[in-house]
């Protein structure tokens, strides 16, 4: 399966040590494959068994919030 991608806005975190905080909690939850974290967002690439809920518990763990959830739609790749 390719990898998923959800692109999420994150009520404003305090400081880098908040940033670093979500990136950890984003790193335990199983299918996360790699993680970008900012003050106000994130990038996730997951293995397509991530949900939103699993995401909220991660990230409520570290006092944080999920505004937006959008997942990327990519096309099939169709091997020849």
């Amino acid at each position: 399966m390719p990898p998923r991608i959800v692109h999420l806005t994150l009520a404003p975190l305090p400081g880098v040590h908040a940033v670093r905080a979500v990136f950890t909690a984003f790193a335990g939850v199983p299918g996360v494959r790699r993680a970008e974290v900012t003050l106000v967002g994130a990038t996730v690439e997951h293995d397509g068994t991530v949900s939103r809920a699993m995401m909220d518990e991660a990230l409520a763990l570290v006092g944080g919030t999920i505004v937006e959830w959008r997942e990327e739609r990519g096309l099939p790749v169709i091997d020849g």
